[in-house]
């Protein structure tokens, strides 16, 4: 009997101390996994919410800026925050250029006319959204931005889409197509499926140009009236269509379509280049150049004709040939070294490599 009650005993102390080490002892590992995973759902949820007002404070002073103008000027700061820096579900354009005087860039401001006319059509369009921004960087406000694009010319477009890095298309081939907004506006179309529809400001020149002439060629006809023998002067006639060879021959209708720039400075050394490179574009200049050359080969193939059909002094006659001949040789040689420099590879050349 002593030995059952002893057993017993024993049994309620082994009872006791399990129920102490219940009591005592902090919650098991199952409840610590509970814990740990709620919080790391809340900290994920702080997180989404904590992104989702950073992006809606960056919209709306986005929007903000772009209500005062339709291209914001960002510096260095504003270009990381806003453009370069995560969260962002718009894409931005971003003109990179040199607008300061002492830059002397005549193309960044040309490039910058046609780019506020395509900032206004957006702006001021039916479909404007917070979806697409317009921003320009200048260098002097923003040469940071330009060392750490490693971009060493000007201007240069660039898209930066609301997800990813930029690609190789989203830089904007200015040399090749030139800046005209509407070609700017197809580019970006490619790049956000967002049609902008250009609206340029109303441009009097022309008509009033086109006015002068009828009222200058009006004149002309009322004050020779009496004398209209001129009309048919075909070397009148020959002089006009020849300048409209001319024109068409030095691709100034290329010009008209493209709007390349006049002209390309290097930003690094201020060299300053009127012949494009490239055989798929051209400058203004280079239109220029072209017309010159045509008019004067031209001009030599004519004072050829003349020495050889004019019956007047032969000393004069073989002076007026030899100048001929000197115009169209030089002249030529100059315009194929043109060609071979923007054909690269072209076997052939004359005096002038």
């Amino acid at each position: 009997m002593a030995s059952v009650w002893a057993k017993s005993i024993v049994n309620l102390q082994v009872l006791a101390v399990f129920f102490c080490l219940m009591v005592c002892l902090p919650p098991g590992g199952g409840q610590k996994k509970k814990e740990g995973a709620k919080n790391r759902r809340l900290s994920l949820l702080n997180s989404k919410s904590a992104k989702s007002n950073l992006l809606s404070e960056k919209v709306d002073q986005m929007m903000e800026w772009s209500s005062r103008r339709s291209v914001i000027r960002m510096n260095g700061d504003k270009f990381r925050r806003f453009v370069k820096a995560p969260p962002r579900n718009y894409s931005v354009i971003v003109m990179f250029t040199a607008l300061q005087p002492q830059r002397q860039c005549s193309v960044c401001r040309q490039a910058n006319e046609e780019y506020q006319v395509l900032a206004n059509s957006w702006r001021y369009s039916s479909a404007f959204s917070n979806k697409l921004f317009f921003t320009v960087v200048d260098y002097d406000e923003g040469a940071d931005v330009f060392q750490q694009l490693n971009m060493n010319s000007a201007p240069t477009f660039m898209h930066f889409p609301a997800k990813g890095k930029p690609k190789r298309a989203d830089t904007f081939d200015l040399q090749r197509i030139g800046f005209a907004s509407e070609q700017l506006a197809k580019w970006i179309a490619d790049r956000t499926d967002v049609q902008i529809r250009v609206f340029r400001p109303p441009n009097y020149s022309g008509t009033i140009a086109l006015a002068l002439l009828v009222s200058l060629v009006g004149g002309l006809l009322y004050l020779r009236r009496n004398n209209l023998e001129f009309i048919y002067n075909k070397t009148g006639w020959a002089m006009a269509a020849l300048c409209v060879v001319f024109a068409m021959t030095s691709g100034q209708m290329w010009n008209h379509i493209r709007g390349p720039p006049y002209a390309h400075k290097n930003p690094q050394n201020g060299q300053v280049s009127y012949i494009h490179g490239s055989s798929q574009a051209q400058f203004v200049a280079e239109s220029h150049i072209i017309l010159l050359l045509n008019a004067a080969i031209t001009m030599g193939m004519v004072l050829l004709n003349e020495a050889a059909t004019s019956k007047g002094d032969v000393g004069k006659r073989r002076i007026i040939c030899l100048v001929g001949l000197g115009l169209v040789v030089f002249f030529f040689s100059f315009l194929l070294s043109i060609f071979r420099s923007k054909y690269h590879g072209y076997p052939y050349s004359f005096l002038i490599k």
